[in-house]
């Protein structure tokens, strides 16, 4: 999947955002740790990790919209980097169980929180394409959902979110 339209669509989304509420300062660290909020909010809807759980994951609509909540900041991350010329998005790492799945990527964003390097963040994609992967998400369906959200981000910007 190219993800340059994404990185044009989430740039002109993080600019009218920093202009409309007059943010000056770096967000980097702020971004990072809502990457990390965005997909734990994942984790529980997919309720992968609770054992002591009968109850079955939220449904695929709302996994789908949790997990392009971490693609806007993922891709914030890279706009804010220098690192939006990444062209494809990177395999993903090998599948597995989805509890797993939810540790590496987390232990991805923190490495990339530290050294944000080009290798780094595709890490972290090739852990987002895995989750995807696990969980049924085709590439259309991401960018579908993406769109969608960007749009509904758009709008709670307009009526003061």
């Amino acid at each position: 999947m190219n993800l340059q339209k994404l990185f044009v669509m989430q740039e002109e989304l993080d600019r009218f955002i920093q202009e409309n509420q007059g943010i000056k300062e770096d967000v980097f660290r702020k971004k990072c740790l809502a990457l990390l909020v965005e997909l734990a909010e994942l984790a529980n809807e997919t309720r992968c990790f609770k054992f002591w759980s009968t109850k079955g994951p939220s449904e695929k609509e709302v996994i789908l919209e949790e997990y392009v909540d971490s693609i806007h900041f993922l891709l914030s991350l890279g706009i804010e980097k220098g690192l939006n010329n990444l062209e494809n998005w990177p395999e993903p790492v090998a599948i597995g169980e989805l509890t797993e799945l939810f540790l590496g990527t987390q232990a991805a964003i923190h490495k990339f929180a530290e050294d944000y390097s080009m290798g780094n963040y595709q890490d972290i994609w090739s852990w987002y394409g895995a989750i995807a992967t696990s969980l049924g998400f085709t590439y259309d369906e991401v960018l579908e959902a993406y769109i969608a959200k960007n749009q509904k981000n758009y709008d709670r910007q307009h009526e003061g979110y």
